[in-house]
């Protein structure tokens, strides 16, 4: 319950006093799981759930994950600096993500609107990944995998601390994965293979990770490239040929803290990101089509923090940040045909005041209240609204009120590839706002445990949603309204001896405002559990996690529902200075699927079979 977070409020607080109900996952958490992605380590919270079509991941929350979405409706943060991209607002949670996780230290998911705090796309959540800094590697430390269907890793670091704050970390990785040849019903004919997609479910990627600390002052730089082959044939593709999307993350982040008196703190940051997507297609014809963009932006964030009221804990300040390109293309090869170049700009500024205000009675108050302006969807203003109670040493009631708003991105507004069938552009859309009432019960379990029971109201307007023209073409347009009610337990305690146990139940139910109907994509019921037991008077370890999700909506039909675990075996005493591990995922071999998006043929898609990794890490 002391844990400290900063992700919800700006300031940092216990898990107890946030105006949410916090989950915090750690380094060992990612490293006793052998989680992979961090798509992997969000799948495990409570009401999270993860769609994968074989090229990217997208993540649910609470019952919505519409299909066609692009993970826009999160705030990803990396060290407290937005990821999300400026065409898409993808949050990359995949194998696209552009941290190698094993340079994770922790994970805070903050449920629940945050563009108090941060503006647009935190409608669902707050997802802010804090990196590892030199004094946690302290030295050289190399860490090669290899697994199922040819997958290979291989990573190298340099982590280095000293005084005042010094600190350096340097680490690169390459990352390899043949895929398996898969096949697909719907393409079950002589001259598409008899439905077998050979050779194009591959994955690569590479990426660097940089950072530098002295004093008040941090420096990073973050580079990703990743090729996805997509064995699908999505989008009118023609099925068994070449078919890849590539991926290009970059980013640079200058911090500066300082406190200037007791009671009055600073702290200012600057950005960098661009954001490439490039992905070639053979289309009928055959001609082969490339569709891509070309994202850039930067800004600045500065605010302060006083103390120095009785009883209040003050954030007040502003941002900046300039969309030099949104930026859309696509094109045939041969012959050469240009058929989409969009090119486009916009700015966003916001100012925000954040008040923790402690009450008699065991009361606290927290207040927040943010005004944003920007070129696409105008202004919004996010109030939010938290009250807690400690009952007891061990009892915390909170009631959150809050809303957020997410701008519609350069892809729905935009995107428009005449003749061929596909989309239209909607540059009227609206921003979709949404208004959550919640009621959180927290109680700490002696000193190491924690169970939490969150009740739920979501009421969304203007929902965007991929529809289809009367044209019969897609296009997105804002839906009238959807609402969501549910209710999450969870439970989580740390034993003795390094004994680690966390399970949750949620129920959900999303619903089209104006039909009635349930959601697409919206399970009713999920169940989880995750447990770690050391071995051998902790000479080994052994980590297992059971994720069930109940019958989902698909287009057409629907995908059922399952239940798929995996196991982790690892120790750091059978080699010097190392730490190996052996990880089976999905060990019952469960066949199960997840709803398509609509671009796709096939209704729902099957997901990975059985898998191994064998995974050693040394450090010099």
């Amino acid at each position: 319950m002391q844990v400290t977070v900063t992700s919800v409020t700006r300031l940092a607080q216990p898990i107890s006093d946030a105006p949410a109900a916090v989950v915090v996952l750690t380094a060992a958490d990612i490293r006793d799981y052998g989680w992979k992605t961090l798509a992997d380590a969000l799948a495990s919270l409570p009401g999270l759930y993860t769609t994968y079509d074989r090229n990217y991941a997208y993540l649910g929350a609470r019952g919505f994950q519409r299909p066609g979405d692009y993970n826009s409706r999160f705030l990803l943060l990396v060290d407290g600096v937005r990821l999300n991209d400026a065409v898409y607002d993808q949050a990359p949670i995949g194998t696209d993500f552009p941290v190698d996780m094993d340079l994770v230290e922790r994970i805070e998911y903050v449920p629940g609107p945050g563009s108090a705090v941060y503006g647009s796309n935190a409608l669902f959540g707050i997802v802010n990944v804090v990196t590892k800094s030199g004094k946690n590697i302290r030295g050289a430390q190399v860490a090669v995998d290899a697994g199922s269907f040819g997958e290979k890793k291989a990573r190298a670091s340099y982590g280095w601390h000293g005084e005042n704050g010094a600190d350096i970390l340097l680490s690169a990785s390459s990352y390899v994965r043949n895929g398996q040849d898969l096949y697909y019903p719907e393409f079950d004919t002589p001259d598409q293979n008899n439905g077998v997609a050979k050779g194009l479910d591959y994955d690569r990627n590479q990426s660097f990770l940089g950072k530098v600390a002295y004093g008040d002052f941090g420096l990073s730089a973050g580079y990703s490239n990743r090729t996805k082959g997509v064995p699908g044939a999505p989008y009118g593709a023609i099925f068994d040929t070449p078919y890849s999307t590539t991926d290009t993350h970059a980013f640079i982040n200058a911090t500066f803290h300082h406190t200037i008196t007791p009671e009055l703190a600073i702290a200012s940051q600057m950005y960098w990101g661009r954001y490439d997507y490039r992905s070639p297609s053979v289309t009928p014809g055959p001609v082969v089509n490339v569709d891509g963009d070309h994202a850039l932006w930067y800004g600045a964030d500065i605010n302060a923090t006083n103390t120095s009221i009785r009883d209040n804990k003050f954030v007040v300040g502003a941002d900046y940040t300039r969309d030099a390109h949104r930026d859309q293309y696509n094109f045939n090869v041969d012959p050469y045909a240009l058929l989409l170049d969009d090119r486009r700009s916009s700015d966003h500024a916001g100012v925000y005041v954040e008040d923790e205000i402690t009450l008699p009675a065991n009361f606290m108050l927290n207040l927040g209240l943010r005004y944003d302006d920007e070129t696409v969807s105008g202004s919004n203003i996010s109030p939010r609204l938290a009250l807690s109670y400690k009952a007891t040493p061990a009892d915390t009631l909170k009631l959150v009120y809050g809303t957020a708003y997410r701008a519609p991105n350069a892809y729905e507004l935009y995107y428009s590839v005449p003749g061929t069938g596909g989309q239209l552009p909607n540059p009227a859309l609206k921003a979709e706002h949404i208004t959550t009432t919640e009621f959180i019960y927290e109680r700490a379990i002696g000193s190491a445990g924690r169970a939490t029971l969150s009740l739920f109201h979501y009421d969304i307007r203007n929902l965007i949603s991929e529809t289809v023209d009367p044209s019969g073409l897609y296009i997105f347009e804002n839906v009238d309204r959807s609402r969501a009610n549910g209710a999450e337990l969870s439970y989580e305690q740390h034993f003795a001896k390094g004994a680690r146990l966390r399970t949750s139940y949620s129920w959900q139910l999303a619903r089209d405002g104006a039909t009635g109907t349930i959601m697409q994509n919206s399970p009713r019921h999920m169940a989880k559990v995750n447990a770690v037991v050391p071995l051998l008077s902790n000479r080994a370890r052994i980590g297992t996690e059971i994720r069930c999700v109940s019958s989902r909506l698909a287009q057409q039909g629907h995908a059922a529902g399952y239940c798929v675990g995996n196991l982790s075996i690892g120790s750091s005493r059978l080699i010097s200075h190392s730490d190996i591990s052996f990880s089976i995922y999905n060990v019952t071999n469960t066949r199960y699927f997840d709803p398509a998006g609509p671009g796709y043929t096939q209704d729902v898609i099957a997901q990975q079979s059985r898998s191994f990794l064998l995974k050693l890490v040394y450090g010099f």
